[in-house]
């Protein structure tokens, strides 16, 4: 069974389920993508580590991270083994140092923990063959790339009107009440600014 390394591309809002996010995940040496369908706290989780924000208090995975940590328990991998039904199946190859152990999770857990052990993400052939999609350039005319603008709340052009020092505000005060999407969307603002300055 070959396998196949990934990488996160990004999430954005799912144009099918509302309430309802898309992980894109993109094979490290080729075009196909995987969208996989996740929740609201499961996408917060990923954005949050790609963002590099730091939450005042730990999320669950960052606990998890911790708790494995203190017994000297690492993920060594993330394998997305399987696609039934339209959902994807995971495993973590975890290591204590004596043996290898591989625990089930779901596929958007999985992610969250591999983007805070800094372990790496596979599939196999077969499941990019059924779930991979490959965005021609008629496509992304038609269907932005999900990017940072478009991880939450439509984008940061709803912050454009604030000064630099009323965004720093705003956002240490939505990490300190612990709203990370608006806290996100706020950093990508400052990120366009820093950009069109150099």
């Amino acid at each position: 069974m070959k396998r196949v390394k990934l990488k996160v591309l990004g999430i954005s809002y799912s144009q099918t389920q509302s309430g309802a996010y898309a992980l894109i995940l993109v094979e490290e040496n080729g075009e196909r993508r995987i969208p996989i369908i996740i929740g609201g706290f499961e996408a917060q989780a990923i954005v949050i580590k790609l963002e590099n924000l730091d939450p005042p208090r730990p999320l669950t995975h960052d606990l998890f991270k911790s708790f494995a940590k203190e017994f000297n328990i690492t993920i060594i991998e993330v394998i997305i083994y399987k696609l039934e039904e339209g959902v994807f199946y995971s495993r973590l190859l975890c290591n204590n140092g004596e043996k290898e152990i591989s625990i089930d999770s779901r596929t958007s857990d999985a992610v969250a923990l591999a983007l805070r052990f800094g372990c790496p993400i596979y599939t196999t052939e077969e499941i990019l063959e059924k779930a991979g999609i490959i965005i021609t350039s008629s496509d992304v005319e038609a269907t932005p790339e999900p990017d940072s603008d478009k991880l939450i709340e439509g984008g940061g052009s709803m912050f454009e009107n604030f000064s630099d020092e009323e965004l720093y505000k705003m956002i240490d005060e939505a990490i300190k009440t612990e709203d990370y999407e608006r806290a996100a969307s706020i950093r990508d603002e400052i990120e366009k600014r820093k950009k069109r300055k150099t």
